[in-house]
């Protein structure tokens, strides 16, 4: 199977990471190291910021 190119920036990641309190695993372990519940809540709040930006260009 083919590997897919993450969408998010490796900067972007990194400063969801630190804004949700878990930079210090991925910085330790690695992305592999998250936990589900941690990425999940990473794309909940990239969707948040991405629907934020999208509604402040519509203005």
């Amino acid at each position: 199977m083919a590997r897919r190119r993450g969408v998010m920036s490796q900067q972007f990641k990194e400063e969801l990471a630190k804004e949700l309190g878990f930079y210090d695993v991925v910085q330790k372990e690695g992305w592999g190291g998250i936990r589900s519940r941690d990425a999940g809540n990473m794309v909940k709040r990239a969707v948040e910021i991405a629907e934020q930006q999208l509604a402040n260009k519509r203005q």
